[in-house]
């Protein structure tokens, strides 16, 4: 259905006096929508309704949308209304992108497909609204219904394909908003384990979008009994060339079920060492100290060894080696470095730190000194450097030397030299 009956007649109606009234209910609709996302946002995080900033998320398209058709529905009979009528189909257009790209953004929230998905998007729902406006659009349907071809015995139009494509483009996004929801309810129950819930948010996920592509395909017109042969072509790309990908995937199910990896771990995978930071349904994040990130298969963690520094304790010793004189009253030394470690504040005091006699090297005697910390992921090397600077303050106060090699060079006097017959006489 036309909006106007014609452009002049628009042009008209934006002209009357009446245009102004109509563009001033707009525009307080509009105030009215972002005063209400303002105030409904102040306890919320960003998300489809909000967006990032309040006006780029789903629910303030809506209000607009809704203001606006309950101030036509109460002007209709009072003014003849053109900015109102035009504004109507621009909001609902302006709406429907604004669902698609959120819901696909908390969807796939890394993707680079997405950036390039909503600009299509934003252009296909754009060129609708202009054929709908301007009356073109029942032509451009009828030629897209007399182009057919036949499949399998069977007369199909690009009209009904496009129908149906966009039928599944609708379910999809339906189900990857659920999804979506239903992720982030479960990620924010804090009274269940991480490693539960995210397998539980990938299970939920996986669930859904599997339901809606069997809609979307039913909605495109495609029967449901033509998937037989699809699923056994898939059985055996799995088998062959995809078997990977599904050890993978069923690998991060037994990981997030089985609890043995989780989420803030401190492990070391093929010689690369750092903290799980995140753990898909294919893939496991680990980042390092120094600021890399490594992705891990799934299938690596499952089938090879892996060192996981916080499985059942989160403590973790270590050491540092200092030398000291012969000569040195160990008996007094060694409880005074326990007690200079036992300060610095990440060093636990239980275990406490111990001080072992280890080796009588060839300039003093080596010590061994012993600590624990439970907090790896803050790093190493800051907390052996407060306890060297402990043990070294320690030293120094008890007047205790730390031996170094040392070298003695003797000058043979000219004279010896001169008188020392040549080597080869």
């Amino acid at each position: 259905m036309q909006v106007i009956d014609s452009l002049p007649d628009l042009f008209d109606a934006l002209t009357r006096p009446a245009a102004l009234a109509e563009l001033a209910v707009l525009v307080a609709c509009t105030a009215l929508a972002w005063g209400i996302v303002r105030l409904a946002r102040r306890d919320q995080t960003s998300g489809i309704l909000f967006g990032e900033r309040g006006f780029d998320g789903v629910l303030f398209p809506l209000l607009m949308l809704g203001l606006t058709l309950l101030a036509r529905w109460l002007l209709v009979s009072r003014l003849h209304l053109a900015v109102l009528k035009l504004a109507v189909p621009i909001l609902a257009s302006l709406a429907l992108i604004r669902v698609i790209v959120r819901v696909l953004h908390v969807a796939f929230p890394k993707s680079l497909v997405v950036r390039a998905l909503e600009r299509t998007v934003s252009w296909l729902v754009w060129i609708g609204l202009v054929l709908w406006l301007t009356d073109l659009l029942p032509l451009v349907l009828a030629e897209m219904e007399a182009m057919r071809w036949h499949i399998a015995g069977s007369s199909v139009s690009l009209r009904s394909l496009v129908e149906g494509a966009l039928s599944a483009v609708v379910v999809l996004v339906l189900m990857l908003w659920l999804s979506a929801s239903i992720e982030a309810r479960l990620m924010a129950a804090d009274s269940v384990n991480l490693s539960v819930r995210k397998i539980m948010a990938n299970a939920t996920r996986a669930l859904l979008l599997l339901v809606g592509l069997l809609l979307a395909l039913s909605a495109a017109g495609i029967p449901l009994g033509a998937l037989s042969v699809l699923g056994g072509a898939a059985g055996v790309g799995i088998g062959l060339g995809l078997q990977k990908l599904a050890a993978n995937y069923v690998s991060g199910f037994v990981i997030l079920a089985e609890r043995s990896l989780r989420i803030g771990d401190m492990v070391k995978v093929d010689n690369f060492e750092g903290r799980i930071t995140d753990i898909t349904t294919r893939y496991t994040v680990i980042r390092a100290q120094n600021g890399r990130e490594s992705i891990v298969p799934n299938e690596l963690l499952v089938t090879q060894r892996v060192e996981n520094s916080s499985f059942a304790d989160p403590k973790v010793a270590m050491t540092t080696v200092v030398q000291v004189a012969y000569g040195t009253d160990l008996a007094a030394v060694m409880p005074s470095l326990a007690a200079a470690v036992q300060a610095v504040q990440r060093v636990l005091a239980d275990p406490a730190p111990a001080v072992q006699l280890s080796q009588f090297a060839a300039d003093g005697l080596e010590l061994t000194i012993v600590y624990w910390i439970a907090d790896l992921e803050n790093g190493q090397g800051n907390v052996r450097s407060d306890v060297n600077l402990a043990v070294l303050a320690a030293l120094t106060t008890a007047g205790v030397e730390i031996p170094f090699p040392q070298r003695v060079m003797h000058a043979v006097p000219a004279q010896t030299q001169a008188a020392q017959p040549p080597a080869n006489a």
